[in-house]
């Protein structure tokens, strides 16, 4: 029964608020995610498209019932790419999201919170990585890679060189939290560093934690197709970023086939919104001043507003009638 209880107290902790933008955020990152999940399935086995097949006598077709968003200049259908290459994008911007924030969360939490030594070589690691640029550095180990070993390597790629930036702003966080009440009570009860740091230091951290991970994820899939845009992914593989690349080969632009390149370009705009959306929600769990109070509470309220308005006219009827009472009897 215990369990229970505790179980339901839990999931009204992790309940975001009923904020519409939140809710706007969450319904766009859910929809990409059944269309990865789902919808080259659907495509390729229920639509009966395929995002290879090349078809030049059906070349630079307008949006149509029989191509949805119409066909690229070698005739391949630019639905079934935008749909079967959402797979490979978002695998793309996960990956190395979990990977950027991993390293950035073990950097900066480890160094902020052991100090000395420790603390000194991972800052300094972490300052050297720093003073490289990024981008320039991406595109020369892009180059370099040229692609092999698929999606993954491109993941690795970015995900070994985004982390810098987050393991300096969580060790500052980190070193807010190092001597506040409850680490110093773990450590009093024998409590490890690692159990520190794993159980007391990065469940404090989670809203921060949260909210980098977002901004990997999108920046992630922005870097990704950035660098197949420029030719230095694996643009054998149907992704958003290999549609571009190749809408930019076709001069797509320039021939005003503006199905080629918007829809992909839509899509990843689309995921960023949506995790600025739900950064609103994490603001709002983390911050309690940013918090709306849900219907219960504002009807309590309103509910104790009313029962001392009736309170103070109860009074002041009473304080009416005794007043000439106390006239008469003087």
């Amino acid at each position: 029964m215990n369990a229970s209880v505790r179980g339901k107290h839990s999931l009204r902790r992790l309940k975001l608020p009923p904020n519409p933008k939140v809710r706007v955020g969450i319904a766009i990152f859910v929809f990409f995610a059944l269309l990865a999940l789902l919808g080259p399935f659907v495509v390729q086995n229920v639509m009966g498209l395929s995002p290879s097949d090349v078809d030049t006598t059906q070349a630079m077709e307008l949006p149509s019932a029989e191509h949805l968003l119409g066909t690229t200049a070698t005739g391949e259908d630019v639905f079934a790419q935008l749909v079967v290459g959402s797979r490979i994008s978002l695998l793309v911007g996960l990956v190395a999201g979990v990977i950027t924030t991993t390293l950035s969360v073990l950097v900066g939490v480890a160094g902020g919170y052991l100090g000395g030594r420790a603390d000194s070589f991972l800052t300094a690691a972490t300052n050297v990585c720093l003073v490289i640029p990024g981008m320039p550095l991406l595109i020369i180990v892009a180059s370099y890679v040229q692609g092999r070993g698929g999606w993954l390597t491109v993941a690795l790629v970015i995900g070994l060189t985004a982390w810098p930036w987050g393991a300096r702003q969580k060790r500052a966080q980190t070193l807010s939290l190092r001597h506040r009440d409850f680490v110093s009570a773990a450590e009093m009860t024998g409590e490890s560093r690692w159990g520190v740091i794993t159980r007391e230091l990065i469940p404090s951290l989670a809203p921060i934690i949260s909210v980098s991970f977002l901004g990997a994820v999108v920046g992630s899939m922005f870097a990704d197709a950035g660098l197949s845009f420029m030719g230095l992914g694996n643009i054998n593989i149907t992704s958003w970023g290999s549609m571009l690349y190749w809408a930019q080969n076709g001069a797509a632009l320039t021939r005003g086939a503006w199905w080629w390149f918007v829809p992909p370009g839509a899509c990843i705009a689309l995921i960023g919104v949506a995790a600025g959306l739900i950064n609103f929600g994490i603001d709002e769990i983390s911050n309690p001043r940013l918090r709306k109070p849900s219907k219960e509470v504002r009807a309590r309220a309103r509910a104790a507003r009313l029962h001392a308005a009736a309170g103070r006219s109860a009074a002041k009827a009473t304080a009416g009638k005794s007043a000439p009472v106390q006239e008469a009897a003087s």
